[in-house]
């Protein structure tokens, strides 16, 4: 059977969208916390000197809209910033006391909720055959954009 790829393109993005909402809904009905602020506080947590470029290109997001997200969530007292010794032009995010309680709890939930997503859907090989696949599609993707640019 060939596949069709406008159609797997159709699919794959409106999973990842339905796939997102319900994961959000699960993380504001518990924790009050938008995926969007929970994905960068992940990227902060596990990033030593943590800047704001790094959360970017961890996210595949533009820095000037990472700059906004960062300023809402250290607003929310979730992240602090603070100077950079090795370079004054950029400044160094660390998640609150607070902040690192709330992504524990939620890390719990967001855990939980994949499961269910993907694990009561999928047999073991099959997921791990379809996570192999969407990292390979991914790198391929960068490697041209990377020829191109």
């Amino acid at each position: 059977m060939a596949v069709d790829s406008a159609e797997l393109f159709s699919e794959l993005i409106r999973y990842e969208t339905e796939l997102w909402n319900a994961v959000e809904a699960r993380l504001r009905q518990v924790h009050g916390l938008d995926l969007s602020w929970f994905e960068p506080m992940q990227v902060i947590e596990r990033t030593p000197a943590c800047r704001v470029n790094d959360i970017a290109e961890a996210l595949s997001i533009t820095v000037g809209g990472t700059s906004k997200l960062v300023d809402r969530i250290e607003a929310a007292g979730w992240c602090q910033r603070r100077s950079n010794p090795k370079d004054s032009r950029s400044s160094l995010i660390e998640l609150t006391a607070a902040g690192r309680r709330l992504l524990a709890a939620a890390s719990k939930t967001f855990a939980k909720e994949l499961d269910l997503h993907f694990t009561s859907a999928l047999a073991p090989g099959a997921l791990e055959q379809l996570s192999t696949s969407v990292r390979q599609l991914r790198a391929a993707l960068r490697s041209r954009s990377a020829m191109a640019g």
